[in-house]
């Protein structure tokens, strides 16, 4: 693995032209490793370590995006192609739990702010490690996504002793939902596989009328007779067995974006398989809301703000549980 020498003004002049965004946090990264690519120039993202490395993966499967990455003021991360990447945040006093964090977006863009930093930031203060994967889109290719994700477990899982971790889970919330659970039932050793799972107002079927139209487009598209093997592979709660990881599922009844009955299709078949499982409901908080109160509060009034700290603590209680 080498090095990266890259200069700041190098980032931020991809975004020239741009609204600048900022994060509600001077957190950042402690490191963060290109998967493929040994150049990190372009991307107008602010969030990203001083010291840049490269994984040096074989991209076996292009998505063929040509855009430039681009931000939205809210920091949701588009067109993210050859520069996908893992930022790593390491704890003072790490507890030897290590989170995998898959922003949601559907497979458009990633929530990088809301479902990505401010995510790391909670983690840290409970000493969990955190890698926060910002994986391309599929354009096309419904496989580079989870390809991602996988080798941000085969990254992490070499360095695991050198960072003091013994155990290493997945977190999705919405389309990054759907990726952490395919992470949780697609693996294909136990490098790849998660010790634990939990999964935010997730989408987990390709079903017309229940999946989330936008997640199943972009992931599947529509129109050609092969997608319907896809559809079966990535409704997830098909795929469920009795080695999938012990799972924390959190969403919201009044949820408009992404229907409750995803959580349940895939609770049921945990249950059904004796996965140990938990899940929690809250009436009102809509969809999207991420991490944290203070910070979600910049898109507006904080929907979910009432639920929060018993949602916190008993993720929390969960967490400590499933060490």
């Amino acid at each position: 693995m080498k090095k990266i020498l890259l200069s700041i003004a190098l980032v931020i002049s991809a975004g020239i032209g741009a609204k600048a965004q900022t994060p509600k946090t001077d957190l950042r990264p402690d490191e963060t490793v290109l998967l493929y690519t040994d150049t990190f120039s372009g991307s107008p993202d602010p969030v990203y370590a001083e010291k840049i490395t490269s994984a040096g993966f074989e991209m076996a499967v292009d998505n063929k995006v040509e855009k430039p990455e681009s931000i939205s003021e809210g920091g949701d991360l588009g067109d993210i192609s050859g520069m996908a990447r893992i930022d790593l945040y390491f704890p003072k006093k790490p507890n030897g739990q290590m989170i995998v964090v898959c922003p949601g977006g559907g497979y458009r863009y990633a929530a990088s702010f809301r479902e990505g930093l401010y995510v790391a930031e909670w983690m840290l203060e409970r000493g969990i490690t955190v890698a926060v994967v910002k994986y391309r889109i599929p354009n096309g290719h419904c496989t580079v996504p989870l390809t991602d994700v996988q080798n941000a477990f085969r990254y992490c899982r070499a360095h695991a002793q050198e960072w003091n971790v013994d155990q290493i889970g997945v977190m999705g919330f919405s389309a990054g939902g759907h990726l952490a659970a395919s992470a949780s039932t697609l693996w294909v050793d136990e490098i790849t596989r998660p010790d634990f799972s939990v999964l935010i107002y997730p989408v987990i079927t390709m079903e017309i009328g229940v999946t989330h139209k936008g997640t199943r487009e972009r992931l599947i598209k529509e129109s050609a007779v092969w997608n319907h093997h896809l559809a079966d592979r990535y409704s997830l709660q098909k795929q469920v067995s009795r080695f999938t990881p012990d799972t924390f599922i959190v969403l919201c009844s009044d949820d408009r974006v992404v229907p409750a009955e995803n959580s349940l299709l895939y609770y049921n078949a945990l249950i059904d398989l004796d996965v140990p499982a938990e899940m929690h409901i809250w009436p009102k908080g809509g969809h999207g809301w991420g991490f944290s109160s203070e910070k979600h509060a910049g898109k507006g009034n904080d929907s979910f703000a009432y639920a929060r700290p018993e949602f916190e603590a008993s993720l929390e209680r969960w967490l400590e549980a499933v060490r």
